[in-house]
């Protein structure tokens, strides 16, 4: 077993869990006819942003089934013994590529366009004051919830913050409080020290195998400037970033024939005015990502205990991602 020092989860390493997965390659799907596609735009209706704005191959638009609404009170409230709060927040789609292209396959001009997108359509959000949190997902197949085969993500604001991003947040200021370090410097340190779960770097960020890995072949993505906040990255860390997701992306295809996967965001939430306490976030938090292929259901084990069950050691996965070549 081996603990995450971020969410302080348990995983357990067992061969009960082989490998080939149980989900088939995400090219295997059913295609239909996107929605998406250049042409289409009456049906996904006004854009919110465009990357370019004369022709675009990026575009962002509403969520047409949101799972939250700007509209209602986000005030939390007792309901008899319990508590409720109405889903205020805002659920946006990024269509990533005017055609079929899947995100690994696009030229990483375009890439960068994305993450631009991302980035800029957080920056607005962020100007309705009620919004806390903040994060960008990306489903890719239908395991992992992938509605449509188009190359898609989602963008998504929230009046709360979330358990898991509160749970990280509080991590990494105990540790800050504790050690006067950032725990993510600390990990990153660790990996490149050892180097045996490392899968990728470039000049701006480095891909790695998590210590406690909670599916075969996840993969994190770590800045390696200190930075809470998503949206202050930099146009070079930008062409950065969009070259550790497409290596990272194609790495992870070649591996496992194309599996579904969920890539997730997590950025520091806004600061209020009143002095609340993510007082040392500057210092303690690190915006990051991290990529599961989705290649199981949780099973009746992982939820009743809490820990994740993983059949392929982060070591070995991580060699044979490094193996993998890019030009291939």
């Amino acid at each position: 077993m081996r603990l995450d020092p971020l969410t302080q989860a348990w995983t357990i390493f067992s061969a009960a869990r082989p490998i080939p997965p149980a989900f088939g390659s995400v090219q295997d799907e059913p295609a239909k006819e996107s929605p998406f596609v250049a042409g289409h735009e009456r049906f996904t209706g006004p854009a919110l942003h465009t990357e370019p704005a004369h022709e675009w191959r990026v575009r962002v638009v509403p969520n047409r089934a949101p799972i939250l609404h700007v509209e209602g009170d986000a005030s939390r409230r007792a309901d008899g013994f319990y508590d409720r709060a109405d889903g205020v927040g805002a659920h946006e789609v990024v269509v990533e590529d005017a055609g079929d292209n899947a995100f690994e396959e696009l030229p990483l001009p375009q890439i960068e366009q994305i993450i631009t997108a991302w980035k800029t359509r957080m920056l607005d959000l962020m100007k309705d004051t009620r919004m806390r949190s903040f994060t960008v997902v990306k489903n890719v197949g239908t395991p992992a919830g992938g509605r449509v085969r188009h190359s898609v993500s989602q963008i998504l604001a929230m009046a709360t913050i979330p358990p898991l991003l509160h749970r990280k947040l509080q991590t990494a200021r105990t540790f800050y409080d504790t050690r006067k370090r950032s725990i993510f410097e600390d990990i990153l340190s660790e990996e490149v020290r050892t180097g045996t779960r490392l899968v990728y770097e470039n000049n701006g960020f480095t891909v790695f195998c998590p210590y406690a890995a909670r599916t075969p072949f996840e993969v994190a993505v770590y800045p390696k400037r200190q930075c809470p906040d998503f949206h202050g990255l930099t146009t070079q860390e930008t062409t950065q970033l969009a070259d550790v997701l497409k290596a990272a992306l194609h790495k992870l295809n070649r591996a496992l024939d194309h599996p579904p996967y969920s890539l997730m965001l997590f950025t520091a939430p806004t600061r209020t005015t009143r002095g609340d306490h993510w007082t040392s976030i500057e210092r303690d938090f690190r915006w990051h990502i991290e990529i599961l292929p989705r290649l199981y259901y949780r099973n009746g084990i992982e939820l009743a205990t809490g820990c994740y069950l993983n059949s392929v050691w982060p070591e070995v996965a991580a060699a044979h991602l490094r193996s993998i070549e890019l030009s291939e």
